[in-house]
């Protein structure tokens, strides 16, 4: 997958047959030696918390932006719980009222952001 000069091509296509593989699942050019450890270490399934099964190498990934059960935190009282509680938990948080030390009234915590602008 990279450039040759076409002087040194018919050695390096020799070279390449015999050293280097191409991994069937991620279509990288992997050394023969390596090819049974790579495989292991990228490919093997894994199952996230969340029961879900998936390659070693996309885990990271899948346990930071997509995994249910991924840490997330409230925008009303900076809890943190996982991501598929959240939406219920911020719809009931965010309903609680507090307060307006300038006014005295009563305020949906999901509105105090916008509360001072029209609080006077």
């Amino acid at each position: 997958k990279k450039d040759i000069p076409v002087a040194n091509f018919t050695i390096h296509e020799i070279h390449c047959s015999r050293n280097i593989e191409v991994c069937c699942y991620c279509r990288e050019s992997i050394p023969k030696t390596e090819m049974k450890n790579h495989v292991e270490s990228e490919h093997v399934q894994v199952t996230c918390k969340c029961s879900m099964k998936i390659e070693k190498s996309l885990l990271e990934d899948h346990e930071a932006s997509a995994c249910p059960l991924r840490p997330a935190v409230c925008q009303h009282c900076d809890l943190q719980l996982a991501f598929n509680k959240l939406h219920e938990h911020e719809s009931y948080c965010g309903a609680r009222t507090e307060r307006c030390s300038g006014c005295g009234l009563n305020v949906m915590v999901r509105d105090l952001k916008e509360h001072p602008r029209v609080c006077g």
